[in-house]
């Protein structure tokens, strides 16, 4: 297999794209050669985005890298061929279509980088208070234990976990929705719905102001 290193200035998208997506559309000859050049746009967006982010995956060589790199242009070809219907024309189809690609390049990256890694799905916080001067600290340790309490009361079992591995142990959300059997769209709902609640008993205890109405003039 030949390797290719992108780290060069050749992987901007090309400028000749207006027909592209009529010709995607097309069930003859003009749609499959779209889905060809479809396909070359998006690897170049795969190898720049892969190479990019090698760092996460050291010992990797290039042939491996270039394998995450075609994966992750197959998954990005299919991605945008079922949000065709989206597409509104409002920057080019090709820069459109090219963040299909960077997307999924780091899905891949991220995925291979914890896929031999333990994800602990704990729902308990320990605070570990290693201030030199508690003293000095007394109210951020003060805060600290009322996280601790309201992530404790406030929250379920399944948002505790949630906000735990993303924000505590810094999974990476695909990583974590694989792991949970779920999508990133469930996960990010999840974690809305617990940084609100967390809000609400912070405030009701006095460690954050209260957040305007926008809603009043």
């Amino acid at each position: 297999m030949t390797t290719v290193n992108p780290a060069r200035s050749d992987v901007v998208p090309p400028a000749e794209d207006d027909p592209w997506w009529a010709e995607l559309t097309d069930d003859g000859w003009a749609g499959s050669q779209a889905l060809g050049r479809l396909r070359e746009l998006l690897l170049r967006a795969t190898r720049h985005q892969v190479w990019r982010l090698r760092d996460l995956l050291p010992g990797v060589g290039p042939g491996e890298l270039e394998d995450l790199a075609q994966q992750a242009a197959d998954d990005a070809s299919m991605a945008v061929l079922r949000q065709l219907a989206t597409f509104e024309g409002r920057s080019r189809f090709t820069t459109w279509a090219y963040k299909f690609g960077v997307l999924h390049a780091g899905v891949a990256v991220r995925r291979e980088a914890w896929r031999h890694r333990q994800v602990t799905l704990s729902d308990t916080l320990t605070v570990v208070d290693t201030a030199p001067s508690p003293a000095a600290l007394n109210e951020a340790a003060q805060l600290a234990r009322a996280v601790e309490g309201a992530i404790d009361s406030e929250l379920t079992p399944h948002q505790r976990r949630v906000v735990l591995a993303l924000l505590v142990e810094q999974v990476p959300i695909d990583v974590l929705a694989d792991r949970l059997g779920s999508t990133r769209n469930a996960l990010y709902k999840t974690l809305h719905d617990a940084r609100r609640r967390l809000r609400a008993a912070l405030t009701d205890l006095g460690y954050l102001e209260t957040r305007p109405d926008r809603s009043t003039p």
